[in-house]
């Protein structure tokens, strides 16, 4: 896979055009299916949240490209046609680009895949004003910094590059989020891993997963049994082999 961009056939005037070209060609050119590891092909342009799609099983990706590394939150587009797009059941993979504008590579190349992206990771922004141009137009934002490191997909790490066999084993280990049973609770496993993530080591304890208990009400204000429901992620962990429990009250992540 090559990282560098092939800025050859770019006949756009402005740098923004030429890096979305570029970008899109980029993935075209060396972008694979991580469920199959097929080859890409390009939608027709202006296809709504979709640029690419696998010709062998049919998988959908979305590009999303940014200078540099991704903050808390990616500027995106219209609010509701990202969320009806993702509540369609042709909803796409989202591979998210950082790219080093001087050199023209690619830094960091990532799949969420679709089974992972949920509404709750798509912010409403507030309307535009009354005296713009699209007074009242709604866009959005992607909170990159909710998606847990765990559920990231990497086809290219700081500028290495990860081998076929790597990215489609992740592929596979994620796939037990497209179970039935998760369907109204995936919400609650992918926080429960963001707050097993951000306490930064292997093993932990039940007490240390409680002290996000005001952060997870704050995510889920209907549910009024905070602890239990932490109870009950950490076993739909335990049981898809993410964590081991080592003792009473004792958890390591595999």
């Amino acid at each position: 896979m090559n990282t560098f961009f092939n800025l050859k056939n770019t006949d756009k005037v402005s740098l923004s055009q030429i890096v979305r070209v570029s970008s899109e060609t980029w993935v075209h050119e060396n972008g694979f299916c991580a469920n199959c590891l097929c080859g890409l092909n390009k939608f027709p342009n202006n296809k709504p949240v979709a640029d690419f799609f696998c010709p062998e099983c049919g998988e959908q990706f979305e590009l999303k490209s940014k200078k540099n590394k991704f903050g808390n939150k990616i500027t995106d587009g219209a609010y509701e046609s990202m969320v009806s797009r993702i509540n369609s059941s042709d909803n796409p993979n989202f591979f998210f680009m950082s790219y080093n504008l001087v050199e023209m590579t690619v830094n960091d190349l990532i799949l969420i895949p679709k089974h992972i992206f949920e509404i709750n990771l798509i912010e409403r922004r507030k309307p535009l004003n009354s005296t713009a141009k699209r007074a009242g137009w709604v866009g959005c934002n992607i909170l990159f910094n909710m998606i847990p490191e765990y559920t990231k997909v990497y086809y290219i790490k700081s500028g290495s590059v990860m081998s076929r066999n790597e990215i489609n084993f992740k592929w596979n280990q994620l796939t037990f989020f497209k179970s039935q049973d998760l369907r109204d609770s995936k919400g609650w496993l992918l926080d429960v891993i963001l707050c097993i993530e951000k306490l930064g080591r292997k093993e932990f304890n039940l007490n240390d997963i409680y002290s996000f208990e005001s952060w997870l009400k704050n995510r889920h204000e209907r549910n009024n049994n905070i602890r239990a429901k932490i109870r009950q992620q950490l076993q739909v962990l335990r049981d898809r082999q993410y964590l081991e429990f080592t003792s009473r009250g004792l958890y390591k992540v595999l």
